[in-house]
């Protein structure tokens, strides 16, 4: 039987053994050590599905240069994939160097909460899961199906989760980007009456709750 619901932010990603374009794979085993993003799609051969994989093969060597590998789903098999993916690399010029999952048992797909049967009972919504190099869900997107994805978005949160990782802060609304204090970084609100006066007195603040520092936009660093 399998688990149904989605795990939760913070837990750790179940272990599959999957079929792939690249071969059998462990996950998240095969990639200890390394963010990977696992993304569905509802089927192949399918026009928003073709736009959102030449989108993300643009984008792979952003992702590699985050230690950032990518994985992409559906319920259809292996050969659909291959053939897909063929007339993809024909028709846009573009490779596809990830590879596909062929969840034709849907195990995954359900294990995942991927399939909403008010959508379809049979193919997969457009999900995204970020999990991190300790195997750790740490974000998930729900798409529909007539909604492709922004790739930009998936990038600046990864971007955003290593930040804050590093340097213990939290980021603003539309990190790095113009906003209410635009790159800089949020510090973590004091818990006592010394720290906060410390803030104030070192931090840029709006109160003792809001204080903030500027961020360097170097991400070799982290």
């Amino acid at each position: 039987m399998y688990k149904t619901r989605m795990p939760i932010l913070g837990e750790k990603f179940p272990d599959f053994i999957v079929e792939t374009t690249k071969g059998t794979m462990s996950i998240p085993k095969d990639y200890d050590g390394k963010w990977f993003v696992l993304f569905s799609h509802p089927a192949d051969f399918t026009p928003v599905c073709t736009t959102e994989f030449v989108a993300f093969a643009k984008k792979y060597d952003t992702f590699k240069k985050l230690n950032v590998e990518l994985i992409g789903l559906s319920v259809d098999q292996v050969f659909s994939h291959i053939a897909w993916v063929k007339k993809i690399e024909k028709i846009f010029d573009i490779k596809i160097p990830f590879p596909i999952i062929a969840d034709s048992n849907e195990g995954l797909s359900k294990t995942l909460g991927m399939i909403h049967p008010e959508k379809s009972e049979s193919n997969t919504v457009r999900a995204v899961f970020v999990v991190d190099p300790y195997g750790i869900l740490r974000l998930s997107f729900y798409y529909p199906q007539e909604i492709g994805r922004n790739m930009d978005e998936i990038v600046r949160a990864i971007k955003a989760m290593k930040v804050t990782d590093t340097y213990n802060v939290a980021t603003p609304e539309n990190w790095p980007h113009n906003g209410l204090i635009g790159s800089d970084l949020i510090l973590p609100p004091p818990d006592s009456i010394a720290k906060a006066q410390e803030a104030m007195r070192e931090e840029e603040c709006f109160d003792f709750w809001f204080c903030y520092r500027s961020w360097i936009n170097n991400f070799d660093q982290i």
